[in-house]
């Protein structure tokens, strides 16, 4: 959307949990189009829970990344289908080794436009996957930032462990399949 002022065109909003929130981050960083990214946790009870907090499992939250973008240079549908590649959305409350429902695979949806296209990527994704897609479905919900430590943490420590051998090929597989659409 633009304005007829010659202002700078509007941005928008993706808030998305699929996993581990860093691998999510690491990915939407290098996305053309994508102009801000910032872990954190959506989804719970629990006003402003710390990561402690939502790893228990019991405040109800998702590790999600939440996406400015300009839908002038990337579409929603487009950040849906990378979303759909780099997690396994087949995996109910899991991503690997990451287990509980603060890693289940959500898509917040803020707007009924985001909503009606993410049942349209879903239902197209349903012929990619071998099993059932179990993504949740919501409506945007509180949104609390994680920790600055959080923030920027696979360009911070690649080397660090879970970076090496769980972000690393996840952005590897980004980079492979939408190669035309990296910053």
């Amino acid at each position: 959307m633009t304005s007829n002022t010659g202002a700078a065109a509007a941005t928008e909003t993706a808030v998305l949990g699929g996993g581990c929130f860093w691998c999510l981050e690491a990915v939407y960083q290098e996305v053309d189009g994508v102009l801000h990214v910032e872990s954190g946790y959506t989804g719970g009870a629990q006003p402003d829970p710390s990561y402690e907090q939502v790893c228990s499992g019991t405040t109800g939250h998702a590790e999600v990344v939440k996406l400015e973008f300009d839908p002038a240079v990337i579409g929603y549908r487009e950040l849906l289908e990378i979303f759909f590649t780099i997690h396994d959305p087949t995996t109910l409350n899991r991503q690997g080794n990451d287990v509980g429902t603060q890693y289940r695979s959500v898509i917040y949806h803020q707007s009924p436009e985001q909503e009606a296209t993410a049942r349209q990527v879903i239902a197209a994704m349903a012929h990619v996957w071998d099993a059932p897609i179990v993504t949740e479905l919501s409506p945007a919900q509180p949104y609390y930032k994680a920790e600055d430590y959080h923030q920027d943490y696979f360009r911070q420590h690649p080397l660090q462990g879970y970076c090496a051998f769980v972000v690393a090929p996840k952005v590897a597989k980004f980079r492979k399949t939408f190669g035309d659409r990296r910053k």
